[in-house]
């Protein structure tokens, strides 16, 4: 059946639009729709609100449904839903990505419960596909209650600038809290962008499409397959260390280290704007996908708290349901101390990522640069913490503590009853660095395999994913909901 597309103002395409945009062309097939004619014209109409499909994405299948706002808003009735569950129910057969466009008010008044029967019935699929296949949501306008539920089900959530998310609206806030807001600050992408509801924020449906086919292309088709391999790619910068200052105070962007490592300097990084102490995102290694995930010094000194040790968690457990080798690149003074973490939780949060790389069964290689002290450079994927590789940069230091704050407790006496407390101070803090915290020491007891010039990286990391190429990985047993 020919379809004939009548584009939207504001960058906005209409729902068949969107699913062309993502689709290689020529390759969409719809699996339910009726053409119903309109004033503007003859377009594409959702059956019953949602138009479903099945097309290709760089020639890999992938199955795809766009709601339709201008068909009562967009709300979820029994058919709608119905044919939600179909197409994520083929895609689970398939082995193949389900990538959802929302806009929904909801759930449809007019249907009442079985319009609420209809989203249970949607995120149950969701849940019995997490970690099987990648499920990814396109937020392109409003999405409310359900609308916003489903989507936060999934493993990927895209939003455009124009969308909003939220489970009751501004006029709700307005009656019940008394709060006058707009939907836009509210749940526009400027709030969920920073509070990890949103993993990437693109300007327009179709930046948003595209966006979407380069994450594809960085996943498995599914959790038994391998994620597809591209010709070798040098960095464009040769050494990695070159960004990074040999003052531990001094801060940098590790994201110039990983452009350092990765194939052509390219990092599509993942929630940038979430705990932005912390960068997780996807990139290549001689071809290969793989997970980064590194402490961000320019940002609260690459500290973990709460925040970061719940995102690290998510990514982490992400890349290890579809098989994607970790890469670990660690500079952090340690957890966030203080009243305000304590009651946040950062207890239950850092144990969320220590429980994330300890039962991560992919390749997981981890590199010091800097500095890596205290319960943090175990949650940093320590080797005794299940790293295959632990790796050191030559002025790396690794210790419960830095030098200063460690000989203030062990030497406190005598640098008290020293005539000069702060030379004294910085004397036995020289010394204790010396002998307990140089990556020579760390490698020396077995707790770092070996100490990698920083120009050397690159080829170290290629060379230990290489001999772990054989590493077994269940597939199909590793949920991706939220903990």
């Amino acid at each position: 059946m020919t379809i004939e597309l009548v584009p939207q103002v504001d960058d906005r395409l209409t729902p068949a639009e969107r699913l062309e945009a993502l689709c290689d062309p020529g390759s969409l097939t719809l699996l339910r729709t009726d053409v119903r004619s309109r004033r503007m014209g003859e377009r594409a109409q959702a059956g019953d609100g949602v138009i479903a499909g099945s097309g290709r994405v760089d020639g890999r299948p992938v199955f795809c449904y766009a709601q339709d706002p201008s068909y009562l808003g967009g709300s979820l009735g029994e058919q709608h839903a119905a044919s939600i569950v179909r197409v994520l129910r083929l895609a689970g057969r398939a082995g193949a990505p389900v990538v959802g466009f929302i806009e929904s008010g909801g759930a449809r008044m007019q249907e009442g419960l079985a319009a609420l029967a209809g989203y249970a019935s949607i995120f149950r699929e969701h849940v019995a596909l997490s970690g099987r296949i990648p499920q990814i949501s396109v937020i392109c306008g409003a999405s409310a209650g359900g609308g916003s539920y489903s989507p936060a089900l999934t493993d990927f959530v895209v939003m455009t600038e124009a969308a909003t998310m939220f489970l009751t609206g501004p006029a709700v806030v307005r009656e019940v809290m008394g709060e006058d807001v707009d939907a836009a600050a509210l749940g526009g992408p400027k709030v969920h962008d920073r509070n990890g509801v949103a993993h990437f924020v693109a300007r327009s449906d179709a930046d948003a499409a595209l966006l979407v086919r380069d994450l594809i292309d960085h996943l498995p088709s599914n959790a038994g397959q391998a994620a597809p391999v591209w010709r070798s790619a040098e960095p464009l910068v040769r050494d990695p260390g070159a960004s990074v200052p040999e003052a531990e105070a001094k801060v940098y962007d590790v994201r110039d280290v990983v452009r350092g490592v990765v194939d052509g300097g390219r990092l599509l990084e993942w929630a940038p704007r979430w705990a932005r102490n912390l960068v997780c995102g996807f990139a290549r290694l001689e071809g290969k996908p793989v997970g980064i995930v590194a402490n961000q010094p320019r940002y609260l000194g690459g500290v973990l708290d709460a925040e970061s040790a719940s995102k690290g968690a998510r990514f982490v457990r992400t890349c290890n349901a579809f098989g994607l080798p970790l890469l670990v690149f660690v500079d952090t003074p340690g957890f966030m101390p203080g009243t305000k973490q304590e009651r946040g939780g950062v207890i239950r949060h850092g144990a969320k990522l220590v429980h994330a790389f300890a039962e991560a069964t992919v390749p997981k290689v981890t590199v010091v640069l800097r500095k890596a002290f205290g319960g943090a450079f175990i949650a940093m994927n320590a080797r005794d913490l299940g790293a295959d590789y632990a790796f050191a940069w030559p002025q790396a230091t690794i210790g419960v503590m830095g030098a200063k704050q460690a000989v203030t407790i062990v030497r406190r006496r005598d640098i008290a009853a020293a005539e000069d407390p702060a030379a004294a101070r910085d004397a036995y803090a020289e010394e204790y660095r010396d002998e307990h915290l140089t990556a020579a020491v760390a490698a020396a007891e077995g707790y770092v395999d070996e100490i990698v010039p920083p120009a050397d990286t690159r080829r170290r990391l290629a060379e230990a994913l290489r001999t772990l190429e054989g590493v077994a990985h269940p597939a199909h047993g590793v949920k991706n909901i939220p903990l």
